[in-house]
């Protein structure tokens, strides 16, 4: 059996999939059984609960061979990111007293730094909130999502595609949730591991690259357009952060654009990622015209 945190969203989801295509028991901690209807239909064993309830997360480990664990996405948290610290105080406490074989922990490019991070600030803090646990525990640290691109299906039909990255020939660290859903199982069922090791997810893309790929799947010529500065807390309102609180995700794309989300920090090890912006947007574009 195998806990899986955040089933109902995208990695949590991929790593569902993969266990389950593998044979492997899955059980799930949830808020909302209605949402997760779809995986109790599965056979994934549902937990009620949620990141806030410590000893729901200490009852969904009973028992687990390992565990995958992430936070709750938050673009706009408190100044403090009292939420990612209460969340991780709860895995800390509950990881503690489970003692689970192996834990594997989404984190992100760039968490190895503890700060000028913006967004990514919370799952630096969950790395350094996990380090004395004595536990086998295995850091993902993925690029950004190429599933982050995909309204660009919607808005990149005259050729243009609106991005944060600038310039945008530079390449940084991305990769499909499929692939951080795949190598998190690998590690979940894979061969056991001692202490504490970092995992750096991904291959180096440019948002040109990406918006060819686009222009691959539209079958029109599409070009990365980025979003001038200025322009940033009004887009980020748009995608529904309230005004005035858009500092955090304008930080994390500051960041991104000096140059962080690159391969090779010292002391992990490196998995390229084996699907293309390109096949997730083939693979949206099906989905939406089924």
């Amino acid at each position: 059996m195998f806990l899986v945190m955040g089933i109902t969203g995208k990695v949590g989801g991929a790593t569902a999939k993969h266990l389950l295509a593998q044979g492997k028991e899955v059980r799930a901690l949830v808020r909302n059984r209605e949402k997760a209807a779809k995986w109790a239909d599965e056979g994934v064993q549902l937990v009620d609960g949620d990141w806030n309830d410590a000893a729901a997360i200490e009852m969904a480990l009973k028992d687990v061979e390992g565990a995958f664990v992430m936070l709750p996405s938050e673009w706009a948290p408190s100044a403090d990111y009292k939420e990612a610290k209460a969340v991780i105080a709860n895995y800390v406490g509950a990881l503690a007293k489970a003692a689970p074989p192996r834990v594997v922990a989404l984190s992100s490019m760039g968490a190895n730094r503890t700060s000028g991070l913006g967004m990514i600030t919370a799952l630096s803090l969950l790395e350094q909130g996990f380090r004395d646990l004595t536990l086998p525990i295995a850091y993902v640290r993925a690029g950004g999502f190429f599933e982050n691109f995909l309204y660009g299906l919607h808005v990149a039909q005259g050729g243009t595609l609106p991005v944060y990255y600038n310039p945008t020939d530079r390449k940084s660290t991305m990769v499909a949730t499929h692939d951080i859903g795949a190598e998190i199982a690998a590690l979940l069922t894979g061969p056991a591991w001692l202490a504490h090791r970092v995992i750096e997810l991904g291959s180096m893309v440019s948002a040109d690259e990406v918006a060819t790929q686009l222009g691959e799947v539209l079958k029109v010529d599409v070009k990365a357009f980025a979003i001038p500065r200025a322009g940033w807390p009004a887009a980020f309102e748009q995608l529904g952060i309230p005004k005035g609180q858009t500092g955090p995700a304008e930080a994390m794309f500051d960041a991104v654009n000096l140059g962080w989300m690159h391969l090779g920090v010292e002391g992990t090890e490196h998995v390229p990622g084996t699907t293309s912006a390109r096949d997730v947007f083939a693979a949206a574009q099906k989905a939406a015209t089924a």
